[in-house]
């Protein structure tokens, strides 16, 4: 009788540590709305996977990440994704990369990845980034970076990178998710379709609604 009541709380409590260590998977999309019929659904949080039979040496290869972008538009760089988009092989893999080219006092804009972390290696050129930390302290972080200089930016905090030399900038980054996704803060607040109600702006930028307006009627590049 003993033995069953031990192996009875044994089992009790190796559920209750299974329970207590559970978590949901990282989201992979920015959103992924629940259906009943599953013969209905379309997309899944994150990619169908190939029969691994099938699999061939291409769905983990990519090539062309030492090719320099064209970086001749409003912000002044150009990010190359290397995300499961483009390399099958990352699905399930958590890891991903991108190449960013600046042009002479070209920026990667303050943006964040919902879904990932971010270190950054300087391949060419002088580099001011940094990141803001989250409510209520919003402490910035800042650093140059030279060649070889390596940074870390935290996942969801907002970021970006400043070329502040007279020379073309190259860097490299890897990302803890294989779909890191993009908030570019400006192009999400001014350039959102459709418009976010300029009352609404205005009073949380405080700002004149005709300031606003105008915002919102530019062109917002997106780099990526």
């Amino acid at each position: 009788m003993k033995g069953v009541k031990f192996l009875v709380a044994f089992v009790v409590l190796a559920l209750a540590s299974s329970f207590a260590y559970a978590s949901d998977p990282s989201p992979l999309q920015d959103f992924c709305v629940a259906i009943d019929d599953y013969k209905s659904g379309v997309f899944v949080n994150g990619k169908f996977c190939k029969d691994p039979k099938l699999a061939t040496p291409n769905d983990f290869f990519f090539s062309g990440l030492n090719i320099p972008r064209n970086t001749s538009n409003p912000v002044g760089s150009t990010v190359t994704p290397v995300n499961v988009a483009q390399i099958a092989g990352l699905n399930t893999l958590g890891v991903s990369l991108v190449r960013i080219d600046y042009a002479p006092y070209g920026q990667n804009p303050p943006h964040t990845h919902p879904r990932a972390s971010e270190i950054l290696v300087v391949q060419e050129g002088t580099l001011y980034v940094g990141f803001v930390t989250s409510n209520p302290d919003n402490k910035l972080f800042t650093k140059v970076l030279n060649k070889g200089d390596v940074f870390v930016f935290p996942v969801g905090l907002i970021h970006f990178q400043f070329n502040i030399g007279k020379t073309n900038a190259v860097a490299f980054a890897g990302q803890s998710s294989q779909n890191p996704g993009v908030i570019t803060i400006a192009n999400a607040v001014f350039g959102s379709d459709p418009p976010i109600n300029p009352d609404v702006l205005a009073r949380a930028f405080q700002l004149d609604q005709n300031v606003v307006k105008s915002l919102q009627a530019k062109f917002w590049w997106d780099n990526n």
